[in-house]
């Protein structure tokens, strides 16, 4: 295996923000409500896991830093200022960094946004998710419809790059109702758009409510594909199409950051339940950290480490996830580079019975789904998958 395999993705930075305003009720990401934040206290511990982590691979050139969260717009200023100046420190930066900020609509305000852009942030992606009021409160979202089209406008005075987030099969919503909100998206939409289907995840206040009968009028899954394709649709028509599962952008606006993932690049996670991979030494780890925000601030704290023990990722494990996040892509994955990360080829006769039955498309070394295929791409990934 190629022990610099991560080059052809890149690497990248995520920085976790865990704090949120209120807790949405579909979201199972690592988010937290509390009173205050120290958040002096935060820049010294983001500070001494950038000088940690910057010492492994201080080498590398930097193409993208995201600020993930919770809501990281509710960072002051001077905090992403602090954190970003030792990253130009620590980093050489590619000539085109891309440097993302999530932001909620409540938190939005001029003054704040011109502290991110004068600090470094070239792009912002705005949680939006519904041009519909009844919704956003049925989504347990603090903003309304005119709150988070003004909070955008500022956003596009300030920055070049803004992307925001909308949940489609939401309940009881029609082809007609996507088709009208999407169009009004699109109308909006600077360069990039996400677009997620909503799920049910366990642990979350939905998933509670679904597992006792709650949340009529949720989308069969016939409709589900139906509002998909539709999107699919729309957005190509716009001039957006979907270079991801789910998200769209304009040629050359896609998101760098999430790129990294996808092309199974390396990026490096800072803070409370962020996720990283590593290639250290030839060999590639996963990392990942403590999900409570005082347990991570203590152990950067008290041990200098933020980070649960690392674990080496075999070829296997490789080459299972760049199939997993790769076909996600548009343009699917490179045959040999799987073989290189994974040790062994896809089986030829699976991939020439998804090719025959229009799931698959296989051009020279590339492996792409089709737009038919990456409606279920989860049974032509467990087809490739070895058992």
């Amino acid at each position: 295996m190629t022990t610099e395999n991560w080059q052809d993705g890149g690497f990248g930075l995520y920085i976790h923000w865990p704090f949120c305003q209120a807790k949405c009720p579909y979201c199972d990401f690592n988010s937290h409500v509390v009173a205050e934040v120290d958040q002096k206290r935060w820049e010294r511990a983001y500070l001494s896991e950038i000088d940690r982590i910057g010492a492994e691979t201080g080498n590398r050139v930097l193409h993208s830093v995201f600020f993930g969260g919770g809501t990281p717009s509710l960072m002051e200023p001077a905090l992403v200022g602090a954190i970003l100046d030792r990253v130009r420190a620590t980093w050489p930066a590619s000539n085109d960094m891309e440097i993302t900020l999530e932001a909620n609509p409540t938190s939005v305000e001029s003054g704040r946004f011109a502290g991110y852009r004068d600090a470094g942030v070239n792009r912002v992606s705005m949680g939006i998710q519904a041009l519909n009021d009844s919704d956003l409160r049925r989504l347990g979202r603090l903003h309304s419809v005119a709150e988070a089209r003004a909070a955008f406008d500022i956003a596009r005075k300030t920055f070049d790059r803004v992307s925001f987030d909308l949940i489609y099969a939401r309940q009881k919503q029609s082809l007609a109702d996507w088709r009208d909100e999407l169009t009004a998206a699109l109308a909006m939409a600077a360069d990039h758009l996400s677009l997620y289907q909503l799920t049910i995840e366990p642990g979350t206040a939905f998933g509670a409510r679904f597992a006792r009968g709650g949340l009529k009028g949720l989308p069969q899954e016939d409709l589900a594909g139906d509002l998909y394709q539709m999107t699919q649709e729309l957005c190509e028509k716009a001039g957006m199409p979907g270079y991801e599962i789910s998200n769209h952008a304009r040629p050359g606006a896609e998101s760098r950051h999430n790129m990294i993932y996808w092309r199974h690049g390396d990026y490096a996670g800072i803070g409370p339940g962020a996720h990283g991979r590593l290639t250290l030494g030839g060999d590639r780890f996963a990392t990942d950290t403590p999900l409570q925000p005082g347990v991570w601030l203590n152990a950067v704290e008290q041990r200098g480490n933020g980070e649960n023990p690392r674990t080496p990722l075999s070829p296997m494990d490789q080459g299972a996830e760049y199939l997993l996040m790769g076909l996600r892509l548009r343009d699917g994955i490179s045959l040999k580079r799987h073989e290189s990360l994974s040790g062994t080829p896809l089986d030829p006769n699976k991939i020439k019975y998804l090719s025959d039955i229009g799931m698959i498309r296989h051009v020279g070394d590339t492996l792409c789904a089709t737009s038919e295929g990456r409606v279920v791409l989860n049974a032509i990934l467990r087809e490739l998958l070895p058992e």
